[in-house]
């Protein structure tokens, strides 16, 4: 059986590749401060390209998202191989929930993308957000043979718990969404 070879993808031209990273800093900043629904004709101007150049790098918000979070979401994915080992099992979830908790709160709807994003396979955040899922549920798996977490807890449910404190973050004081998260981890022992 012969195998097809996949083509390259093309380099980029050295001003396509200033006007995508400088749109990605436009988003950066914007989505940062106005949450991820914030206007892509503002990113553009913000950027000092046209819309057709922003479209042409990023065809849906989704895909700016995506580009914008593929390497914290890695990380993200990333640390929760790196609790997996961590000698107590809740402590270890505990630990990536924290820190998956100030990765969502970076944005503000940055949550509801990602739920959005799980149930449609065709969107550009799926692979990302079905990747930290996937780290999340050896974490939960971990956590609940060990019995020190309810029999229960899905990662599904630790992803929307999650999103639940980003938002309440985002809408309350820091410390009161730290409370918040307490609290809800308090509720998973077994």
């Amino acid at each position: 059986m012969v195998v097809a070879e996949q083509p390259r993808p093309r380099r980029m031209r050295a001003d396509a590749r200033r006007n995508y990273e400088r749109l990605l800093a436009a988003a950066d900043a914007a989505f940062a401060a106005q949450g991820t629904d914030a206007s892509l004709e503002e990113i553009a101007r913000a950027a000092g390209v046209a819309n057709g150049t922003l479209y042409g790098h990023f065809p849906t918000r989704q895909a700016l998202l995506e580009a914008l979070l593929r390497d914290r979401m890695g990380a993200l994915a990333e640390r929760a191989g790196e609790l997996a080992d961590a000698p107590s099992p809740s402590e270890g979830l505990r630990d990536w929930v924290y820190a998956a908790v100030e990765h969502t709160m970076r944005y503000r709807g940055l949550s509801t993308a990602c739920l959005r994003a799980l149930e449609d396979e065709t969107s550009e955040l799926y692979a990302a957000c079905r990747g930290v899922l996937g780290a999340a549920d050896r974490l939960v798996a971990r956590a609940r043979a060990s019995g020190e977490v309810r029999a229960d807890l899905t990662a599904r449910d630790v992803f929307t718990l999650v999103g639940a404190v980003a938002w309440a973050g985002s809408e309350a004081t820091r410390e009161q969404a730290d409370r918040l998260l307490g609290i809800a981890l308090d509720g998973l022992r077994g």
